[in-house]
C-alpha cells in the first residue's frame, strides 16, 4: 500500500499533461483556421505577399477611402426603425423615402465616431439637398441632451440631431459596431454599408453617393 500515493500522483501528473496537450492542440486548430486580418494578405514562403483568393469587392466604387464599403449584390429591404428628432418627435426611416440617405449609426462614447463626424458634417454641407441627406443617428442612452453637447463640442453645424436612447435601431439594422454607416437608396433599400470610420467628404465617398443619386450611371458589380 506504500505505492498508493505515488501511483495516484503519477496518474494525476499524466492526466494534467494530456489535458494540457489537448488544450494547446485545440487552440492551434482554431487559430490556424482564422482568416488573416482584412488589411493583410497571405504571405508566400518566399516572404513575398500574394494576392487574396477572394477580393473584398469587385465594384469599382469600392476604392480608396471607400475600400471597406461592402455592397449588397442587389439593394435589400431594411428593417423599419423609429427614433426621435431634435424636438423629441418620433420619426421613421420611411419619412426619407424618395431621398438617398447615408445613415450613420454612432454613439457619444465612440472615439472613432468623433473623428469622422466632422467629415459627415462637411459631406452634408456640400451634397445635402432634397435628394440626399446624411442622417446621423445616436444610439445610446445619452439621448438628445448628450447628442446635442457632442455636436456642439466638435462644431457640427449641418447635421440634424436624431437619437435612439433604446439602441434598438442598431440591433434591428444589424450594426456590429460603432460607427456603422449604411447607404440607402430612394426606395428605402440598403445599397451597402461600411463598418468603422471613413473619410466621408473624400472624392471616393462623393462618387459613391453620386452613383446612388444616378443609379443608371452605377458601375456593374
Amino acid at each position: 500500500m506504500t505505492n498508493g500515493p505515488s501511483q495516484a500522483k503519477n496518474a494525476l501528473t499524466k492526466y494534467l499533461w494530456v489535458a494540457t496537450v489537448s488544450a494547446v492542440a485545440a487552440f492551434a486548430a482554431v487559430y490556424v483556421t482564422m482568416p488573416p486580418p482584412d488589411n493583410e494578405r497571405p504571405v508566400a514562403e518566399s516572404g513575398e505577399k500574394v494576392k487574396s483568393a477572394k477580393p473584398r469587392s469587385t465594384n469599382p466604387l469600392s476604392t480608396g477611402a471607400m475600400t471597406t464599403f461592402v455592397f449588397k449584390k442587389t439593394p435589400q429591404p431594411l428593417a423599419e426603425v423609429s427614433f426621435l428628432n431634435a424636438d423629441g418627435e418620433q420619426v421613421n426611416l420611411k419619412d426619407w423615402r424618395g431621398k438617398v440617405v447615408l445613415l450613420n449609426l454612432w454613439a457619444t462614447w465612440c472615439g472613432p465616431c468623433r473623428e469622422e463626424m466632422p467629415m459627415l458634417d462637411r459631406l452634408q454641407k456640400e451634397l445635402g439637398s432634397d435628394n440626399f441627406e446624411v442622417v446621423a443617428l445616436a444610439v445610446d442612452k445619452a439621448g438628445l441632451e448628450g447628442a446635442g453637447k457632442f455636436f456642439q463640442k466638435i462644431n457640427v453645424e449641418n447635421l440634424r440631431i436624431f437619437v435612439d436612447p433604446t439602441a434598438r435601431a442598431g440591433t434591428k439594422l444589424r450594426a456590429v459596431g460603432m460607427p456603422t454607416t449604411i447607404l440607402i437608396d430612394a426606395q428605402g433599400r440598403e445599397v451597402g454599408r461600411l463598418i468603422g470610420p471613413a473619410d466621408w467628404d473624400s472624392d471616393d465617398a462623393k462618387r459613391l453617393i453620386a452613383a446612388s443619386l444616378n443609379p443608371s450611371d452605377t458601375p456593374a458589380r
